[in-house]
């Protein structure tokens, strides 16, 4: 089937929604805050209580104030590895998925689906699926399909990107940029021909100092960050290609071997040369490999980041690990052993194999022993291996190490060395720029290269006036231009500069957003997020951005990417949500929306949706209007919630601004009872609004926000959202990927 066909079956989808929507809606994907609900009588001002909602929407089983693994536990974690896809049933008109056990059905939700797109993907006897490649694509679509019609997110556009660049930079037609390959990283292969043989380059997002461990705290680490992160953190075991895949690092790995273990685990022995060197000229051995994965599984570093990041979760031996604190718990990593100054081994969990994409579990990079857990020291004696007594050091119940972690988490200078291509030479705060210089002691990349370009300026610019400081040579790359102007402005200069500019282009790998704090507020609202996609005129806001460079995606996925090509030979059905403001008001009906302030029935302004006190969260009891004309009200035992939503954009930014036109002041979003008010900042405090926690520092304590601009980007083959949809309470502050829960994925206990 080819791409027009998949737009065609949208539309048509599309224009049957109504039909849809009322055959599948009701299915249990409200998030926590569900319950019951009543309907007003059609005649205004009637306050008595009338038809309960199970007739315009089905009654919810809220998990608020419920216990996990006591009432309730994931449907994945309940069945989830005794399923294979062949047990699976597809509904062909909605697309959404169902298994049966003991008799009775259960709609798998995006947990669900998430998880066993990657650990479900061994092949069934007879059926269609030949290869895993068959089965992964097969649950692929099924997500998509489930991603498509809950909207954790809303794509907004999905553009062409133009890197124009001064030519005084050589190599860049031989060894371009892609969508899975940015100017971090293709610069090893770069020259320049500048006096100082240096290049700048300049970026929208700011960078935060986080460059030791970008995602330190935090989901979602800053691009930027992650940028100086890739440039001065290398020598991985396991590394991205530049056509996105993974390979072992032959430069780094002098041998490795594999072993499956008669308990369904496996085991990666990896031995390394003897040869690498950090940008000190210090030794790296294997315990600086197997730092990270043990730090970041300690309570300490929990404690540090304000976050478990659990690396080692796979690992066997890591819940014991995880738990100890220099007295309970078990001491050593049983899972990881250190072999030898230049060998060690990591032995995965049979609970997360097989694994579709198993090469990852071997890919480790080197990193500062002193840096991270100061004159602490890694050993094994023979059960694991294991930090020393002194790591575990206490000050009441603050774990002495953990200010050093936070510490080394925020260092930007040399006073620790690096093992990738650069190390940072000065780093200033006030304007967000760095300087880094090249590592001499670098071995190289997986391909033996070394970098040439002795400095990298990396630098913050303004979307607005970026040609004008590329001219001007305060950068000579920009990235990702995007924007019919901007891209018209970009490819004009290039072509009448006698060659002294040149640009390459190619589709991206992810889209232009409005996110979602989905569980706060009417954002945790399937039918609100259906209604915002309705009310927004998708194509037209992409054709306006991108100036007819793009278009728009209806799911999570890159188009180029095989398993989108073979899920829609597979049939995929999604849902364009072709703009309709009746669309819209219908959803919302069907909802629940449908009352005023005081529990009247709807006629004008802002509608209200009514949540029993029993199943209301705190935050959604004191949610409010950004300017509080409107509040959540209380009116008998139950709570009416105002259809206002509060909506943080980035400054300096043309996406922030084409919103508050396609969005804000859409007159469509009024007519359907919707307002949308807004705050204009930085992203930094944007993402701390995101996370409802001062991750970098900005965060009040109160939630106010729950729609936010950003971009997803799917710059790597593996494509994997594994427990980024968990509803299990101890995983969810720290892995949720949009903060919703899908109630399809709760399996009750009691």
């Amino acid at each position: 089937m080819k791409k027009t066909s998949k737009r065609l079956l949208a539309l048509l989808l599309a224009s049957v929604m109504t039909v849809s929507l009322a055959a599948c809606g009701g299915n249990g994907n409200e998030n926590v805050n569900g319950g019951q609900e009543s309907t007003p009588s059609t005649s205004a001002g009637d306050t008595q209580e009338t038809t309960p909602v199970s007739d315009v929407v089905e009654e919810v089983k809220s998990i608020i104030g419920k216990e996990y693994g006591t009432d309730y536990v994931s449907l994945y974690e309940q069945f989830g590895k005794e399923v294979t896809i062949a047990d699976v049933t597809e509904d062909p008109n909605t697309g959404f998925a169902y298994i049966e056990r003991d008799g009775v059905q259960y709609e798998l939700g995006l947990d669900f689906l998430s998880m066993a797109m990657v650990y479900n993907t061994s092949v069934p006897a007879g059926g269609s699926w030949a290869t895993a490649d068959d089965v992964y694509a097969n649950w692929w679509k099924l997500y998509i399909q489930r991603w498509n019609y809950l909207l954790p997110e809303i794509p907004l556009y999905a553009n062409e990107y133009y890197d124009i660049y001064n030519t005084a930079i050589g190599g860049v037609k031989e060894h371009p940029t892609n969508p899975y390959w940015g100017p971090a990283d293709a610069v090893i292969d770069w020259t320049s021909s500048k006096a100082d043989k240096s290049i700048i380059l300049g970026s929208s997002t700011e960078l935060s100092g986080k460059f030791r461990y970008a995602a330190f705290g935090a989901s979602n680490p800053g691009a930027s960050d992650l940028d100086i992160q890739e440039l001065t953190r290398g020598l991985e075991t396991v590394c991205a290609t530049k056509e996105g895949g993974y390979v072992w690092n032959d430069t780094v790995v002098k041998s490795h071997k594999e072993t499956e273990n008669a308990d369904g685990s496996k085991t990666y022995e990896i031995e390394l040369y003897d040869d690498l060197k950090f940008s000190d000229g210090s030794q790296i051995t294997a315990k600086n490999y197997l730092l990270s994965l043990m730090l970041f599984s300690t309570p300490v570093a929990a404690q540090a980041a304000g976050k478990d990041h659990r690396s080692g979760m796979q690992v066997v031996g890591f819940d014991a690990f995880n738990a100890y604190d220099g007295v309970t718990g078990t001491k050593e990593f049983s899972g990881i052993r250190l072999l030898g100054d230049y060998k060690f081994s990591v032995t995965i969990s049979a609970d997360y194999l097989p694994y579709f994409y198993d090469i990852t579990y071997a890919s480790y990079s080197a990193n500062d022993l002193k840096l991270w857990i100061d004159d602490a020291d890694i050993k094994d004696d023979g059960n694991g291996a294991y930090f020393t007594d002194n790591f575990y050091e206490k000050n009441g119940d603050k774990y002495v190490k953990a200010d050093h972690v936070l510490a080394a988490s925020l260092n930007t200078n040399t006073d620790y060395p690096y093992s990738g291509a650069y190390v940072v030479q000065s780093y200033d705060d006030s304007d967000k720029s760095t300087v880094l210089v090249k590592n001499e002691y670098f071995k190289g990349n997986y391909e033996g290269t070394v970098p040439s370009i002795e400095k990298i300026v990396y630098r913050r610019i303004i979307t607005q006036t970026q040609l004008e400081d590329f001219k001007a040579g305060n950068v000579d790359v920009l990235a990702g231009i995007t924007g019919g102007a901007e891209t018209d402005e970009a490819i004009t200069l290039a072509d009448g500069s006698n060659g002294k500019y040149a640009y390459i282009h190619y589709s991206r790998a992810g889209y232009g957003k409005l996110g979602f704090r989905a569980d706060y507020g009417p954002a945790q609202f399937t039918e609100v997020r259906q209604a915002i996609a309705y009310c927004m005129d998708r194509a037209k806001f992409a054709k306006d951005f991108t100036g007819g460079y793009g278009g728009v995606t209806d799911g999570p996925y890159y188009t180029g990417s095989w398993m989108y090509q073979a899920a829609v030979n597979q049939g995929m059905l999604l849902d364009a949500y072709a703009t309709s403001v009746d669309s819209a008001i219908a959803v919302l009906e069907k909802g629940g929306w449908v009352y005023d302030k005081d529990g009247n029935a709807y006629t004008e302004g802002v509608r209200y949706k009514k949540i029993s006190a029993d199943v209301i969260s705190e935050n959604d009891k004191i949610y409010k209007s950004k300017d509080g004309a409107y509040v959540t009200t209380k009116v008998g035992d139950y709570y009416y919630m105002p259809l206002v939503l509060n909506w943080y954009g980035t400054s300096d930014n043309p996406f922030t601004d084409l919103l508050v036109t396609g969005l804000m002041e859409d007159a469509n979003v009024a007519a359907a009872g919707m307002v949308v008010q807004n705050t204009i900042g930085d992203f930094a405090p944007m993402l701390d609004e995101l996370y409802q926690a001062a991750v970098y520092g900005y965060y009040s304590g109160t939630p106010m926000y729950s729609l936010f601009n950003f971009a997803t980007g799917f710059n790597s083959a593996v494509y994997d959202y594994s427990y980024n949809l968990t509803i299990d309470p101890s995983m969810y502050d720290d892995y949720s990927l949009y903060y919703y829960k899908d109630m399809a994925d709760v399996y009750w206990l009691k």
